[in-house]
């Protein structure tokens, strides 16, 4: 059952379904039954029921949105897509919630980060400031000089 965005008619019906997102997901067309107005849906299973252990040893459930504004942060006035973030973030998750019910933060930091350097450099050297925490000029130095290495 899903409900109609128009009207709030819970009787719906599908037209059409495709794969997407590389077979992730499903993709539906629907039909209110009752004003007739179409909208699109997308299904995917459920990948992040896991929990992340955080450096305190304490544990909470993994949060989609928090990841995403944190890169949101690094990312900011930069040009990268919406769709690339996603992107990299559902493939992520399929890894992350292979690795069991828990999952440390220094993982997910760590994969974020590395993920990043492949879209945007400069988002990646904001991010990895953040999450490795430089004490001084000249760790952030050392970082920015294995980037111009390559």
């Amino acid at each position: 059952m899903m409900i109609c965005p128009k009207c709030k008619h819970n009787d719906t019906r599908v037209i059409d379904s495709r794969d997407a997102n590389e077979g992730r997901s499903i993709r539906r067309r629907r039909e209110c039954e009752k004003c007739s107005q179409r909208f699109t849906t997308f299904e995917k299973p459920e990948t992040t029921n896991f929990l992340v252990v955080k450096k305190d040893s304490s544990r909470e459930a993994y949060d989609r949105e928090k990841v995403e504004r944190g890169i949101w942060r690094a990312c900011e006035k930069r040009p990268v897509t919406e769709q690339k973030i996603s992107d990299m973030l559902n493939k992520l998750e399929e890894v992350w919630s292979s690795r069991g019910k828990e999952v440390p933060a220094d993982i997910i930091g760590r994969d974020v980060m590395h993920a990043l350097k492949n879209i945007d450099e400069v988002s990646y050297i904001r991010f990895a400031s953040v999450y490795r925490q430089f004490k001084d000029v000249e760790s952030f130095k050392k970082e920015l000089q294995k980037l111009l290495d390559r």
